[in-house]
């Protein structure tokens, strides 16, 4: 598999003490869950009714028509660019730009954009585009329990595209699966309306999850606003599928740091079952762990508190953080070094050589483990601001044992991928 479609390629043997890896991030969960417990006894954040409102001007050219349509021909215009260099392009990825431009400028590149400017993909989604053009019909209101789980699908679909499909750079296999994405979400939004998307999509929902923790948002009323990151990540709703979509953000990610792993390598290569059976069951496998334990630790924190209702999603936007962190650990290389020689190659230079990276692997190593760490800490806070809010003032602290000793598992892991 190229490096282009299989994340930063290998991260083992980073220039890092693994003992001062484990240590500090040990130290920064038990002592942040210390302060936290001893200094913050209150709900401090208030989801969709914080945050000040931009300037007038700023508000009337982000909502403006205009605006908006400009944005909505620049996605179409982009998904027309990547079916046309399936279509005519050549068959090597390092010739033709469309595997790049799904892989690092779409799949990487929403996290950035996400982060600074809000849920983009919602605003450029070429298939909202299609569905506009389509003859409207009465929608039929989508199913109560529906929530994530499409997304949730949609998302383990196309990291399996990315990380486990024998030829994930292929022309004829990306049309497949773009035509198939196409195919579906038409037919959802011409039997429920626009509303599909935003519960369907992958890749909206994937940027729309991540805007929950950008400093731009919308309050309750409609209004765009300034905002502390945390009270938008208090703000995210408690959806079905919510947990599902997350732990596959997780669980593929871990996947792909131990799937260069030279043992695992030699277990794909070396089964009965075959590459792609054996390296299937290895992505499952780790979104189920990552959903086990998850499920294990909400079961934990309903016993300290049986009155409490839905602890599987009252805590689930916790995780938001844990997978930026996961996220931005094992993908930033990859942005910054494939996603200009991916400009380079749509510009139409030939041999395009991508940029050596902007950090030495000393540099890197603090910046991944920082990024793991630095997730999980921001999710303690997130658990212990509602916790707080919902379990009685007596069992607050007690009921997050669970969730602490969750963290830790789940650094430690993270840490351990990046350094073993």
């Amino acid at each position: 598999m190229t490096p282009l479609a299989h994340g930063v390629g290998s991260q083992h043997d980073l220039p890092i003490s693994p003992f001062y890896a484990f240590a500090g991030a040990f130290a920064a969960l038990f002592v942040s869950f210390l302060a936290l417990g001893l200094l913050w006894s209150d709900s401090r954040f208030q989801g969709d009714r914080s945050g000040r409102p931009l300037p007038s001007a700023v508000r009337r050219l982000a909502d403006a028509p205009a605006t908006r349509a400009a944005l909505r021909l620049l996605g179409l215009a982009g998904a027309l660019f990547v079916v046309l260099h399936l279509l005519l392009g050549p068959d090597d990825p390092a010739r033709n730009p469309a595997p790049g431009a799904l892989y690092v400028l779409l799949w990487v590149g929403l996290i950035p954009a996400s982060l600074l400017l809000g849920p983009v993909w919602r605003l450029l989604n070429p298939l909202r585009t299609l569905h506009r053009l389509l003859p409207a019909r009465h929608p039929r209101p989508l199913p109560p329990r529906l929530g994530l789980w499409p997304a949730a699908a949609g998302l383990l679909a196309f990291t399996w595209l990315e990380l486990v499909a024998p030829e994930p750079t292929s022309p004829p296999v990306l049309l497949a699966f773009l035509g198939a994405h196409t195919a579906v979400h038409l037919i959802g939004a011409a039997r429920h309306g626009d509303r599909w998307f935003a519960h369907a999509d992958a890749f909206e929902v994937y940027s729309t999850l991540l805007a929950r923790l950008s400093p731009l948002g919308r309050r309750a009323d409609g209004q765009l606003v300034l905002r502390n990151p945390f009270h938008g990540l208090d703000a995210t709703p408690p959806t079905p599928g919510l947990v599902a979509a997350l732990c596959v953000l997780l669980g593929s990610t871990a996947y792909d740091g131990f799937s260069d792993a030279p043992s695992w390598i030699t277990t794909v290569q070396t089964s009965p079952l075959g590459r792609t059976p054996t390296a299937t069951l290895g992505l499952l496998g780790a979104v189920a762990l990552v959903a086990g334990l998850y499920c294990l630790c909400s079961g934990a924190v309903r016993l300290a508190d049986r009155e409490l209702p839905h602890p599987l999603t009252a805590f689930a936007h916790s995780l938001l953080p844990i997978a930026l962190g996961y996220l931005v650990a094992h993908y930033t290389t990859l942005f910054v070094t494939e996603g200009p020689r991916t400009v380079m190659v749509a510009l139409g230079t030939d041999n395009a050589l991508a940029p050596a990276p902007p950090l030495t692997p000393g540099g890197l190593a603090t910046l991944q483990v920082g990024a793991v760490v630095t997730g999980h800490v921001v999710g303690v806070v997130a658990a212990h601001d509602r916790s707080v809010r919902l379990l009685p003032p007596a069992r607050a602290v007690a009921g997050q044992l669970p969730l602490l000793l969750l963290m830790i598992t789940y650094t430690l892991g993270g840490i351990g991928l990046l350094i073993a």
